[in-house]
Protein backbone atom coordinates (compact mmCIF):
# COMPACT_ATOMS: atom_id res chain seq x y z
CA UNK A 1 0.00 0.00 0.00
CA UNK A 2 2.77 2.45 0.92
CA UNK A 3 4.77 1.54 -2.19
CA UNK A 4 1.74 2.08 -4.43
CA UNK A 5 0.98 5.45 -2.80
CA UNK A 6 4.62 6.55 -3.18
CA UNK A 7 4.57 5.48 -6.84
CA UNK A 8 1.53 7.61 -7.65
CA UNK A 9 2.91 10.62 -5.78
CA UNK A 10 6.31 10.52 -7.48
CA UNK A 11 4.71 9.78 -10.87
CA UNK A 12 2.35 12.76 -10.57
CA UNK A 13 5.19 15.10 -9.63
CA UNK A 14 7.29 13.69 -12.48
CA UNK A 15 4.57 14.34 -15.07
CA UNK A 16 3.90 17.84 -13.74
CA UNK A 17 7.60 18.77 -13.75
CA UNK A 18 8.03 17.34 -17.27
CA UNK A 19 5.16 19.52 -18.51
CA UNK A 20 6.71 22.58 -16.85
CA UNK A 21 10.05 21.86 -18.53
CA UNK A 22 8.37 22.34 -21.91
CA UNK A 23 5.94 25.16 -21.04
CA UNK A 24 8.11 27.37 -18.79
CA UNK A 25 9.07 30.65 -20.43
CA UNK A 26 12.26 31.14 -18.45
CA UNK A 27 14.97 28.65 -19.52
CA UNK A 28 16.50 28.66 -16.03
CA UNK A 29 13.16 27.55 -14.58
CA UNK A 30 12.97 24.82 -17.23
CA UNK A 31 16.32 23.40 -16.12
CA UNK A 32 15.22 23.49 -12.47
CA UNK A 33 12.04 21.60 -13.35
CA UNK A 34 14.21 19.12 -15.27
CA UNK A 35 16.28 18.49 -12.14
CA UNK A 36 13.06 17.90 -10.19
CA UNK A 37 11.92 15.42 -12.84
CA UNK A 38 15.22 13.53 -12.58
CA UNK A 39 14.87 13.21 -8.81
CA UNK A 40 11.34 11.84 -9.08
CA UNK A 41 12.37 9.40 -11.82
CA UNK A 42 15.19 8.20 -9.55
CA UNK A 43 12.64 7.62 -6.79
CA UNK A 44 10.52 5.54 -9.18
CA UNK A 45 13.56 3.44 -10.07
CA UNK A 46 14.19 2.84 -6.38
CA UNK A 47 10.62 1.68 -5.92
CA UNK A 48 11.05 -0.70 -8.87
CA UNK A 49 14.22 -2.15 -7.31
CA UNK A 50 16.69 -0.68 -9.85
CA UNK A 51 18.96 1.21 -7.49
CA UNK A 52 21.77 1.38 -10.05
CA UNK A 53 19.66 3.36 -12.51
CA UNK A 54 18.46 5.61 -9.70
CA UNK A 55 22.02 6.45 -8.69
CA UNK A 56 22.93 7.05 -12.35
CA UNK A 57 20.11 9.57 -12.65
CA UNK A 58 21.12 11.42 -9.49
CA UNK A 59 24.90 11.36 -9.95
CA UNK A 60 25.28 11.72 -13.71
CA UNK A 61 22.21 13.60 -14.89
CA UNK A 62 21.42 15.77 -11.87
CA UNK A 63 25.01 16.20 -10.70
CA UNK A 64 26.56 16.89 -14.10
CA UNK A 65 24.26 17.26 -17.09
CA UNK A 66 21.46 19.35 -15.57
CA UNK A 67 23.86 21.57 -13.61
CA UNK A 68 25.87 22.07 -16.80
CA UNK A 69 22.68 23.08 -18.61
CA UNK A 70 21.91 25.53 -15.82
CA UNK A 71 25.32 27.20 -15.93
CA UNK A 72 25.31 27.35 -19.74
CA UNK A 73 21.87 28.96 -19.83
CA UNK A 74 22.77 31.46 -17.09
CA UNK A 75 26.25 32.40 -18.32
CA UNK A 76 25.81 32.52 -22.11
CA UNK A 77 24.38 35.71 -23.53
CA UNK A 78 21.69 34.03 -25.63
CA UNK A 79 19.04 36.19 -27.23
CA UNK A 80 15.98 33.99 -26.78
CA UNK A 81 13.74 36.58 -28.42
CA UNK A 82 15.76 36.29 -31.61
CA UNK A 83 15.69 32.50 -31.40
CA UNK A 84 11.87 32.53 -31.17
CA UNK A 85 11.43 34.80 -34.19
CA UNK A 86 11.37 31.84 -36.60
CA UNK A 87 8.77 29.92 -34.62
CA UNK A 88 5.87 30.80 -36.91
CA UNK A 89 7.90 30.01 -40.01
CA UNK A 90 8.88 26.50 -38.88
CA UNK A 91 5.57 25.73 -37.16
CA UNK A 92 4.10 23.61 -40.04
CA UNK A 93 7.24 21.45 -40.27
CA UNK A 94 7.30 21.00 -36.52
CA UNK A 95 3.63 20.05 -36.50
CA UNK A 96 4.23 17.41 -39.19
CA UNK A 97 7.18 15.90 -37.30
CA UNK A 98 5.23 15.95 -34.03
CA UNK A 99 2.25 14.24 -35.68
CA UNK A 100 4.48 11.50 -37.08
CA UNK A 101 5.99 10.87 -33.64
CA UNK A 102 2.53 10.75 -32.09
CA UNK A 103 1.38 8.18 -34.67
CA UNK A 104 4.47 6.08 -33.98
CA UNK A 105 3.70 6.12 -30.27
CA UNK A 106 0.13 5.04 -30.94
CA UNK A 107 1.40 2.23 -33.15
CA UNK A 108 3.81 1.02 -30.49
CA UNK A 109 1.15 1.19 -27.79
CA UNK A 110 -1.36 -0.71 -29.94
CA UNK A 111 1.11 -3.46 -30.85
CA UNK A 112 2.45 -3.83 -27.30
CA UNK A 113 1.93 -7.23 -25.71
CA UNK A 114 3.11 -8.45 -22.34
CA UNK A 115 5.09 -11.66 -22.26
CA UNK A 116 3.59 -14.70 -20.57
CA UNK A 117 6.28 -14.79 -17.91
CA UNK A 118 6.23 -11.01 -17.29
CA UNK A 119 4.60 -11.40 -13.88
CA UNK A 120 7.25 -13.86 -12.72
CA UNK A 121 10.05 -11.67 -14.03
CA UNK A 122 8.62 -8.70 -12.17
CA UNK A 123 8.74 -10.61 -8.91
CA UNK A 124 12.25 -11.92 -9.62
CA UNK A 125 13.97 -9.42 -11.94
CA UNK A 126 17.50 -10.84 -11.58
CA UNK A 127 18.57 -14.13 -13.18
CA UNK A 128 19.44 -17.03 -10.93
CA UNK A 129 23.22 -16.78 -11.53
CA UNK A 130 23.36 -12.98 -11.04
CA UNK A 131 23.50 -11.44 -7.58
CA UNK A 132 22.53 -7.82 -8.26
CA UNK A 133 20.60 -5.93 -10.92
CA UNK A 134 23.74 -3.90 -11.68
CA UNK A 135 25.47 -7.03 -12.89
CA UNK A 136 22.37 -8.07 -14.84
CA UNK A 137 22.15 -4.68 -16.58
CA UNK A 138 25.83 -4.80 -17.49
CA UNK A 139 25.55 -8.31 -18.91
CA UNK A 140 22.52 -7.47 -21.07
CA UNK A 141 23.80 -4.06 -22.14
CA UNK A 142 27.27 -5.18 -23.22
CA UNK A 143 26.29 -8.52 -24.77
CA UNK A 144 22.83 -8.45 -26.31
CA UNK A 145 22.56 -4.70 -26.99
CA UNK A 146 26.19 -3.66 -27.52
CA UNK A 147 25.62 -2.30 -31.06
CA UNK A 148 22.58 -0.29 -30.01
CA UNK A 149 24.56 1.05 -27.06
CA UNK A 150 27.40 2.20 -29.32
CA UNK A 151 24.94 3.70 -31.80
CA UNK A 152 23.30 5.74 -29.04
CA UNK A 153 26.75 7.01 -28.05
CA UNK A 154 27.40 8.15 -31.63
CA UNK A 155 24.02 9.90 -31.73
CA UNK A 156 24.87 11.79 -28.54
CA UNK A 157 28.26 12.73 -30.00
CA UNK A 158 26.61 14.12 -33.15
CA UNK A 159 24.11 16.04 -31.00
CA UNK A 160 26.94 17.56 -28.96
CA UNK A 161 28.83 18.65 -32.08
CA UNK A 162 25.63 20.12 -33.53
CA UNK A 163 24.97 22.10 -30.35
CA UNK A 164 28.51 23.49 -30.44
CA UNK A 165 28.17 24.51 -34.09
CA UNK A 166 24.79 26.18 -33.51
CA UNK A 167 25.93 28.19 -30.48
CA UNK A 168 29.37 29.13 -31.85
CA UNK A 169 29.41 32.77 -32.86
CA UNK A 170 32.21 34.62 -34.60
CA UNK A 171 33.91 37.34 -32.60
CA UNK A 172 34.13 40.83 -34.08
CA UNK A 173 37.38 41.88 -35.70
CA UNK A 174 38.11 44.56 -33.08
CA UNK A 175 37.74 42.17 -30.12
CA UNK A 176 40.76 41.71 -27.88
CA UNK A 177 42.32 38.27 -27.90
CA UNK A 178 44.77 36.71 -25.52
CA UNK A 179 48.40 36.74 -26.65
CA UNK A 180 50.34 34.19 -24.61
CA UNK A 181 53.76 35.29 -25.89
CA UNK A 182 53.23 38.91 -24.86
CA UNK A 183 51.66 37.88 -21.57
CA UNK A 184 54.52 35.62 -20.54
CA UNK A 185 57.37 37.80 -21.88
CA UNK A 186 59.19 40.08 -19.41
CA UNK A 187 59.09 43.67 -20.55
CA UNK A 188 61.43 44.83 -17.75
CA UNK A 189 64.26 43.18 -15.86
CA UNK A 190 63.20 41.49 -12.62
CA UNK A 191 65.44 42.03 -9.61
CA UNK A 192 65.58 39.31 -7.00
CA UNK A 193 65.80 40.65 -3.47
CA UNK A 194 66.44 38.69 -0.29
CA UNK A 195 63.71 39.64 2.17
CA UNK A 196 64.28 38.62 5.81
CA UNK A 197 61.59 36.64 7.56
CA UNK A 198 58.97 38.56 9.53
CA UNK A 199 60.32 41.85 8.32
CA UNK A 200 57.98 44.78 8.57
CA UNK A 201 57.52 47.62 6.14
CA UNK A 202 59.66 49.86 8.28
CA UNK A 203 62.65 47.53 7.96
CA UNK A 204 62.12 47.12 4.23
CA UNK A 205 61.84 50.85 3.67
CA UNK A 206 58.18 50.87 2.79
CA UNK A 207 56.35 49.27 -0.06
CA UNK A 208 58.66 48.51 -2.95
CA UNK A 209 57.11 49.62 -6.18
CA UNK A 210 58.40 49.41 -9.70
CA UNK A 211 59.60 52.82 -10.87
CA UNK A 212 57.33 54.48 -13.33
CA UNK A 213 58.74 55.43 -16.72
CA UNK A 214 60.03 59.00 -16.94
CA UNK A 215 57.56 61.46 -18.35
CA UNK A 216 58.45 62.92 -21.70
CA UNK A 217 59.43 66.58 -21.67
CA UNK A 218 57.24 68.87 -23.78
CA UNK A 219 58.82 70.12 -26.94
CA UNK A 220 59.94 73.74 -26.96
CA UNK A 221 58.04 76.04 -29.30
CA UNK A 222 60.36 77.95 -31.66
CA UNK A 223 59.53 81.68 -32.01
CA UNK A 224 60.16 83.57 -35.26
CA UNK A 225 62.19 86.48 -33.83
CA UNK A 226 63.43 87.69 -37.23
CA UNK A 227 59.97 88.33 -38.49
CA UNK A 228 59.07 90.35 -35.44
CA UNK A 229 62.31 92.26 -35.65
CA UNK A 230 61.84 93.25 -39.29
CA UNK A 231 58.35 94.36 -38.62
CA UNK A 232 59.53 96.54 -35.74
CA UNK A 233 62.32 98.04 -37.81
CA UNK A 234 59.96 98.81 -40.64
CA UNK A 235 57.62 100.54 -38.31
CA UNK A 236 60.52 102.43 -36.70
CA UNK A 237 61.97 103.39 -40.08
CA UNK A 238 58.63 104.57 -41.25
CA UNK A 239 58.60 106.92 -38.30
CA UNK A 240 61.92 108.46 -39.34
CA UNK A 241 60.76 109.07 -42.88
Amino acid sequence: MIAALAFYVFAAILIASAVMVVTARNPVHSVLYLILAFFNAAALFLIAGAEFLAMILVIVYVGAVAVLFLFVVMMLDIDFVQMKEGFQRYLPIGAIVGGMLFLELLFVYGAWQFADDAQGLRMHPNPADVATNTQAIGRILYTDYIFLFQASGLILLVAMIGAIVLTLREKPANSRRQNIAVQVARAHAVTMKDVPKRAGLAELGGIIRRPLPAAKKPKAVAHDDHGHGHGHDDQHGGGHH
